[in-house]
């Protein structure tokens, strides 16, 4: 089955957000986000989780391909599941999670193809 476009009960794709929407996001920090887990346990990258997460729930084609896990816990996060938040307010588990999205959005982009 190709996954590269999603077809909606009106029959609409969505195409945004995109890979290179968040590649931009991730740009603005100017930085390489593989490693951001070994970052300090601070909250310099929670504003930038939050627009993740924002992201992370638009139904769109690259968004409803990716990997389940990074959106349904952008889903519970924004929806303020006592269980999530607990676990996220842990830097050291949002820098993960960034990490991850940003190596697997950055790969989406360069290698192209079906989601995983």
């Amino acid at each position: 089955m190709d996954n590269s476009w999603w077809t909606f009960w009106d029959g609409s794709n969505v195409s945004k957000p995109d890979a290179q929407d968040y590649l931009d996001l991730f740009g603005q920090y100017k930085k390489d986000f593989g490693p951001v887990y070994q970052e300090p346990n601070d909250d310099r990258y929670r504003l930038l989780f939050d627009q993740i997460c924002r992201l992370l729930v638009q139904p769109s084609n690259f968004n409803l391909a990716m990997p389940q896990e990074f959106r349904s816990t952008a889903q519970r996060y924004l929806a303020g599941d006592e269980n999530t938040v607990a676990h996220v307010r842990d830097p050291e588990i949002r820098h993960f999670m960034l990490s991850d999205l940003y190596d697997y959005v950055h790969l989406r982009r360069k290698m192209g193809g079906k989601a995983w």
